[in-house]
């Protein structure tokens, strides 16, 4: 049976490394205790739980002003649970959000709503929501809840690029639990933006270097031929390469490694092998090596993304 309806699907990010801190014994009561507690904010805002995955949440909503209430919601008030624990042992969420066709087999979902829900998720940082636009239709911005918009975003699966967006859902108090003060320092002078489209600007050690959007893509590597290039035996003779598409800014692992992401204020690392991620805002990425490992070749960044 096919019906219309909005995906959600929810992730706890970092969860590995409270596993880690905690054992595996507590840290699975603290994840499932999340897990439960999103599943009931989901059907105290009319959706319903399909099911639980480890630490993810799969979810379905009928109207899709219920699914960006229950999703703003959850972001919310997890902000406040995690202010209370130690950031060592904290559970982001990130949230992917879609609206579209799907298929009901066996009471599971499947369709194209359901991949780009959990794409979104995965590409989306710690305490983001990212949704697709048929996600927003009719529905008003309100008070502490802005929309913008990343531009359209390939979709691994899928042959169309997806228009996605953000929801930015916190307000002055929330924000100040997810940004340090020294995350707030812009590395841009203003002036020198690019007003046609997005720029990156890179730093290693003492080398720093600015891309504007019609310079990209460009190559990261040993190679003296790479665009950035980064002498140290754990980087790839070409590591990653970064593409301008379609209104954003790509970082694509190409290393036998992987890239380790972080971005200002989340507080959990992305690990990238062979896959590709939206750069936003700033943050590091650490190539070939974790960050745990304070040796690790290290890059800062900083994107400029083009006015709405």
């Amino acid at each position: 049976m096919s019906v219309h309806a909005t995906v959600v699907f929810t992730d706890l990010f970092g969860s590995t490394s409270v596993y880690e801190a905690l054992g595996n014994a507590q840290a699975t009561q603290a994840v499932t205790q999340v897990t439960n507690w999103i599943a009931n904010t989901v059907g105290a805002h009319g959706g319903r739980v399909v099911k639980l995955l480890g630490d993810g949440v799969l979810a379905i909503f009928r109207n899709n002003r219920s699914a960006i209430s229950a999703v703003v919601e959850i972001q919310r008030k997890h902000q406040e649970r995690m202010a209370k624990v130690p950031l060592a042992h904290r559970l982001p969420i990130r949230i992917g959000v879609a609206c579209g066709d799907v298929e009901i087999v066996a009471q599971d979902y499947y369709g194209d709503a359901v991949n780009v829900a959990a794409r979104l998720s995965d590409l989306s940082g710690a305490n983001q929501i990212w949704a697709n636009a048929a996600a927003l239709e009719g529905i008003n911005e309100a008070e502490g809840v802005r929309f913008r918009v990343l531009g359209p975003i390939s979709i691994r699966g899928r042959s169309e690029p997806c228009t996605v967006h953000q929801v930015d859902w916190e307000d002055d108090a929330a924000s100040s639990l997810l940004t340090r003060q020294s995350d707030m320092v812009p590395l841009f002078d203003p002036a020198e933006v690019d007003t046609l489209g997005g720029q990156i600007e890179l730093i290693w050690m003492d080398v720093t270097r600015s891309f504007k959007s019609f310079d990209l893509p460009i190559h990261i590597g040993r190679l003296r031929q790479a665009e950035f290039v980064v002498d140290d035996p754990r980087v790839s003779r070409t590591h990653a390469r970064i593409d301008w598409r379609n209104g954003s800014m790509m970082l694509v692992d190409l290393s036998s490694y992987g890239c380790w992401l972080r971005f200002a204020g989340d507080g959990s690392d992305l690990l990238l092998r062979r896959e590709e991620c939206v750069l936003h805002g700033q943050g590091e990425i650490s190539l070939g090596s974790s960050f745990a490992d304070p040796s690790a070749p290290t890059l800062r960044f900083s994107v400029s993304q083009p006015p709405i």
